[in-house]
């Protein structure tokens, strides 16, 4: 497929920015290097965050990282550690931390339109007493992503206000939502496992192996 008008160097994008205008004075001076009590208070009232990285040839991935609020620990203003709850054991993000640490932390707290965005050098961390603070049901994460912390600033809420996420009035309905199983049976392409399989193995794992 043709595209047109496709932006391919610094240059062009930089002449194409005069259109649209500087950052208000505001906000090009809202990054901070550490994490201040302002950002401390965000992090310990937020129950949910993504975090991005890529490998060391670009390839990108996004993963969503949740637990009760203040499950991230703020160990001083340099350094936080997100424990490693279960998952599906990919271990996409840790596998592209070792090649490249550089990640993005988005935090999220429900009904706020506004978000923390940090960026830093992430490590795989083993440190007993660090992961001692990120008990969870009396369970210690085998591991955690321990970032050392180089930028930490507030987006603004225009794309939750754009998008009403957290408005349950414009949330679409059960039944109109998509079947993960079935999506997951379409990918996968494993005809053992019906949708009704893939449907109990999901509600067991939600139920069983949380933490």
């Amino acid at each position: 497929m043709q595209f047109k008008n496709i932006i391919t160097s610094e240059e062009a994008f930089e002449a194409f920015c005069e259109e649209i205008g500087k950052p208000s004075e505001l906000a090009a001076n809202k990054v901070i290097s550490s994490i201040d009590a302002h950002c401390e208070a965000f992090i310990k009232k937020s129950p949910f965050l993504t975090m991005a990285s890529a490998n060391n040839n670009g390839e990108c991935d996004v993963t969503p990282r949740g637990d009760d609020p203040g499950f991230v620990h703020v160990i001083d203003e340099n350094f936080l550690l997100i424990p490693e709850r279960p998952g599906n054991k990919r271990m996409d993000s840790a596998h592209n931390i070792l090649s490249n640490p550089h990640v993005g932390l988005l935090f999220f707290i429900p009904g706020l339109g506004e978000t923390l965005r940090i960026n830093g050098k992430a490590h795989i961390c083993r440190d007993p007493e660090l992961l001692d603070a990120c008990l969870a049901k009396g369970k210690r994460p085998l591991f955690g992503v321990l970032v050392e912390v180089k930028e930490c600033y507030i987006h603004c809420a225009k794309a939750f206000l754009r998008s009403g996420l957290w408005k349950p009035e414009s949330w679409i309905d059960q039944e109109e939502r998509p079947s993960v199983a079935k999506m997951i049976k379409a990918h996968t392409e494993f005809d053992k496992k019906t949708e009704q399989d893939i449907e109990r193995s999901l509600e067991e794992s939600y139920a069983k192996r949380l933490y």
